[in-house]
């Protein structure tokens, strides 16, 4: 028989293949999954890497550079009095190296190196820097003016991190080779706009004060980890001490 009979007995009537159960080649789904999981796999280990990249930068931001601003702070400081003890003369600041250092025990136990200007490069060195522009700050030994500071409130030291512990009636110190300067903080603005220059001015505006004085002022960045707004510490100068061959501290810091 040359053509094959269907179960009617009828010629030429092809029969149907049985169903295997199994899709046709063209329709794979477990393909189509396979490819899915492949994208979803390759998506998430670059995320995986994107969050290791991220979590390095935030620790080189916030602890690697602390420790290398510490370390460069450390080492000018120690310059400074190895000078100090070189030549105990009286004299006017030095501005090359650091011009002294700045006492706060309400808002860290060690002292920060005082240095001329506020751009990056000196605020980065770990220390604090006294404004020369936009205005120009005055020097603690003149007899009015605003001594006007900035520094990192993260990361290159950190030097203002915990400025929002100062209160009011709290002791603000800075020592120079011959003079301690005692300052009592006697105003506080938590939040300002960066450009709000007017805060350093002789008589800082929004400190309360009318009148010419010898005043401090403690600026940095706030909220914590940005750069939007300023923080702003006003002290007046209480009394100077001399140092003595000790170096003894006033009793704002024993």
């Amino acid at each position: 028989m040359s053509e094959i009979e269907n179960e009617t007995g009828q010629a030429g009537a092809s029969v149907p293949a049985p169903r295997s159960g199994r899709p046709s080649p063209g329709r794979r789904p477990g393909t189509r999954r396979r490819r899915l999981s492949a994208v979803v796999g390759v998506f998430g280990e670059l995320l995986i890497t994107a969050g290791l990249v991220l979590a390095l930068f935030v620790a080189y931001s916030l602890w690697w550079t602390n420790v290398l601003a510490d370390r460069d702070s450390k080492r000018a400081g120690d310059k400074v009095r190895e000078s100090w003890l070189k030549d105990r003369t009286p004299g006017s600041l030095d501005t090359k190296d650091g011009i002294g250092f700045l006492h706060v025990p309400s808002m860290s136990g060690g002292d920060v190196l005082v240095m001329k200007g506020t751009d990056a490069k000196e605020l980065n060195k770990g220390a604090a820097g006294y404004y020369t522009k936009p205005v120009k700050s005055a020097m603690p030994q003149d007899q009015s003016g605003n001594f006007s500071l900035a520094a990192h409130r993260d990361g290159h030291g950190a030097k203002f991190h915990k400025i929002d512990k100062i209160e009011k009636g709290d002791s603000v110190v800075f020592e120079t080779k011959n003079t301690w300067f005692v300052y009592k903080v006697f105003s506080i603005l938590p939040r300002t706009s960066k450009y709000n220059v007017d805060v350093l001015d002789p008589v800082p505006e929004g400190s309360g004060k009318k009148e010419e004085g010898r005043y401090i002022t403690l600026t940095t960045c706030t909220p914590v980890f940005t750069s939007k707004y300023r923080y702003v510490v006003w002290g007046e100068l209480e009394r100077t001490e001399d140092v003595d061959a000790e170096r003894t501290p006033p009793e704002e810091l024993r």
